[in-house]
């Protein structure tokens, strides 16, 4: 069992379910890689986004379409986080396993409600690094759920169950990471997913309503090319 007062990677959709900072886990994922410069406009450079073009390429309302909200940044809390039942992530470690601990040299993020649906939320978190980093570091959290097909998850005094599943990532940028989670807490059970494409020296990951997920993946790998 390990304690931790930073968030796992994938934080943003345990934020879906418990509307707080300091409690994730990223689940089951397959991963796929896809040649290089499939698209024509990979972003290939080893040198880094700054944080403001990382900013710049970010979803917005406009992006996205009418009944969307931007969420303000959720203020972080103290509560430990405690991870039972995953050795693969204790074995990783607070620093790995975490996505700060992941190092990468730029990140920018963003979290939208979607007023169509009363519970439908979606998130951006875009990464920049050099594509060797972006890939060895995403892919070691990954490849560590995979032993993981459930565990839980404590904040404070809230428990959630956490489950996996395996789901298919679109062939997008040169390589997909894509899971289904399912949080149990309080009675209450969700379903989010969550998809990861490292295009070059950028790495997406968007979570959320499965559908809402669907639906604006490839406007925000798209966008990456902003302004290139």
């Amino acid at each position: 069992m390990r304690r931790s007062t930073t968030t796992l990677l994938g934080l943003s959709a345990v934020c879906t379910v418990l509307a707080l900072t300091g409690c994730a886990g990223p689940a089951e994922s397959t991963h796929s890689s896809a040649p290089a410069h499939r698209d024509g406009g990979t972003p290939s450079a080893s040198v880094p986004l700054s944080s403001t073009q990382l900013n710049q390429r970010l979803l917005n309302e406009s992006d996205l379409g009418e009944g969307y909200t931007r969420k303000p940044e959720a203020p972080r809390h103290n509560d430990d986080v405690t991870v039972i039942g995953c050795p693969a992530l204790e074995k990783l470690g607070g620093d790995t396993a975490t996505g700060s601990g992941l190092d990468f040299a730029r990140k920018a993020k963003v979290a939208f409600t979607y007023t169509a649906s009363s519970t439908s939320e979606v998130s951006e978190e875009l990464y920049s690094d050099s594509p060797v980093k972006l890939s060895s570091g995403i892919g070691k959290v990954f490849d560590a759920m995979l032993s993981c097909p459930s565990y839980q998850v404590a904040s404070g005094s809230t428990l959630v169950d956490m489950g996996t599943a395996k789901s298919t990532a679109p062939e997008l940028g040169d390589e997909q990471w894509s899971q289904l989670l399912t949080f149990t807490a309080g009675g209450q059970r969700s379903v989010v997913k969550q998809t990861a494409i490292r295009t070059g020296n950028i790495l997406v990951i968007v979570s959320g309503s499965p559908g809402l997920v669907d639906a604006h993946l490839g406007l925000a790998v798209n966008k990456t090319h902003a302004s290139r």
